[in-house]
């Protein structure tokens, strides 16, 4: 953010969210993992959740394009996809409520990370931070997500601010072994002076926060 370089590559990630209707969350779920092939084919996916906790009938997934002209160019193709329309979307549009994107881009200081290892659960935290932008805020919420990193509990895998969608928000993306992990790890962060000196410092500007536990379907990336 406002402590690292500027923004100077124009990659970006669109996070899709989804509200499925609460019967056909198994029925969405089987569509997705038999026909979303045609769906990659066209752009590459970073990982693709349903959620168990903080929200319930939901799916969550982030594409990765090199910019602009590139998204619009996939959406186009995906229009004339003839596998993709009639098998996937025809079928999945019944089932959804609700849909939802944001826009955004990986902050300076970090990299898109992975897992160490599969069969782990990932967690979504949003903070809404004040306005003001990462000139205000930046320095304390690096410091505030590097403590936490320097514990060793947990594994940061990206760390996100929007473009389009609510502004001075970020997405941090983690990694854990299983849910009880995380909880034991968050116990010990809670004791860890280091950690509550950063966080107390960041809260400063954090107007809310939410999390969600995610778990990665059969054809995430990610998993």
């Amino acid at each position: 953010l406002a402590t690292g370089p500027r923004q100077d590559s124009s990659v970006f990630y669109e996070f899709r969210t989804y509200d499925i209707k609460p019967s056909k969350m198994k029925e969405f779920l089987e569509l997705v993992n038999k026909y979303f092939h045609f769906r990659t084919a066209h752009s590459e996916l970073v990982g693709f959740w349903y959620t168990e906790l903080g929200a319930l009938n939901k799916v969550f997934h982030i594409w990765k394009y090199d910019n602009f002209a590139h998204r619009m160019a996939v959406r186009q193709a995906l229009a004339n996809d003839k596998d993709w329309q009639g098998k996937f979307i025809s079928a999945a549009l019944p089932l959804i409520e609700k849909q939802h994107n944001e826009v955004a881009y990986l902050v300076p200081w970090c990299q898109l990370g992975k897992p160490p290892k599969e069969g782990g659960v990932y967690e979504w935290v949003t903070f809404q931070m004040k306005p003001g932008g990462p000139a205000l805020w930046g320095e304390a919420f690096r410091a505030a997500i590097n403590a936490h990193i320097n514990t060793g509990y947990t594994k940061l895998i990206g760390v996100f601010h929007t473009e389009y969608g609510l502004l001075n928000r970020v997405h941090v993306l983690w990694w854990n072994e299983s849910p009880d992990h995380r909880a034991a790890g968050r116990h010990s962060a809670h004791e860890d002076a280091r950690v509550v000196a950063a966080v107390r410092d960041s809260v400063r500007f954090l107007e809310s926060q939410q999390n969600e536990l995610l778990i990665p379907v059969q054809c995430s990336p990610l998993k």
